[in-house]
């Protein structure tokens, strides 16, 4: 069998900028599992898809990851808006290098270098869905697709106010978590039409995710339900609540028993539109800002392969 070639995209500003100080030991470690890779660091947000797409047509097609769940999305992204082959002649591998790693959760990817440099030698592979988002940002209709869970409303200020620190250097594993304290005096909720396969919903909305996986913000479980090779993205929506019993509930949002609240709607579908009724919503997706509404979710299932260690679910 002819051995595996990978292209390792690096985001330096991963991990509050500390892969710029790791990275000279993950590429050691790369090279003493006698990998055969090349490797590009990104300079700038988003440059990692157009890397990729680059990368694809010089001829790679297997990816490893260095960096973040925005990292990991941006690949991805790459490697869905290129045009010059089948998607699923690619893999994508992680070394988590974050502050959040939750899609790395869902497979028991750890943030041990070596033990995740272990993980792509041993090349375990898992074909997972992959969703799509269509949004608005600037006046004009966007893509984008998301391998993890996108959220709307609550959810997506609290990435807005954790990736403006992000880019001033003063992000830490707690900033996430207090983010969402300060965010609940900022917040207001709102109504939202939610059409689920053509089953239609209106309600006053606190957040809501579209989930291809369980996990964001740090370990929380806010699609508790999710089967990444499902062909279903999972929603959740959690309707207008007081602060005092969210405040409660904030403990269940990392095992994922939150969703047996009576203020907490599960649902399953392939085709998902959602649109804001008064209020205007944000949208994050794996972590990162994006737009605005109406939004419209879509599914392809089965689509991306990637390397993983243990399922989580």
């Amino acid at each position: 069998m002819m051995k595996r070639r990978w292209h390792v995209i690096i985001n330096p500003n991963a991990g509050n900028k500390t892969i710029s100080r790791d990275w000279p030991r993950i590429k050691t470690l790369l090279e003493n599992a006698n990998l055969d890779f090349g490797y590009t660091f990104t300079t700038q947000p988003l440059q990692a898809i157009e890397l990729t797409r680059q990368a694809i047509e010089n001829g790679e097609r297997n990816f490893i990851a260095v960096g973040g769940d925005g990292t990991f999305n941006e690949v991805a992204n790459g490697i869905f808006l290129q045009g010059k082959i089948n998607t699923e002649e690619c893999l994508l591998a992680a070394i988590p290098v974050g502050t959040g790693n939750d899609w790395g959760r869902m497979y028991g990817i750890p943030a041990d270098y070596q033990k995740a440099v272990e993980l792509i030698v041993n090349e375990k592979f898992f074909v997972q869905d992959v969703g799509i988002v269509n949004y608005f940002n600037d006046g004009k209709r966007k893509k984008r697709y998301f391998i993890n869970i996108a959220g709307l409303g609550f959810d997506a200020l609290v990435a807005y106010k954790t990736n403006k620190q992000k880019e001033t250097g003063k992000v830490s594993a707690f900033s996430y978590f207090f983010n969402m304290l300060t965010g609940l005096f900022q917040y207001k909720p709102g109504p939202m039409r939610i059409e689920i396969d053509g089953d239609k919903h209106e309600f006053n909305v606190f957040s809501i995710t579209v989930g291809i996986c369980r996990y964001n913000g740090g370990g929380m479980m806010q699609s508790p339900l999710a089967v990444p090779d499902d062909g279903l993205l999972d929603v959740t929506v959690i309707k207008k609540i007081g602060m005092g019993t969210l405040a409660m509930q904030l403990k269940n949002l990392y095992n994922g028993t939150f969703i047996q609240h009576p203020k907490v709607l599960t649902f399953r579908g392939s085709s998902i539109k959602i649109i804001p009724v008064e209020n205007i919503f944000r949208l994050e997706s794996d972590g990162e800002n994006l737009g605005f509404g109406p939004f419209e979710f879509s599914v392809l299932p089965r689509a991306l392969k990637v390397v993983i260690g243990e399922k989580n679910f």
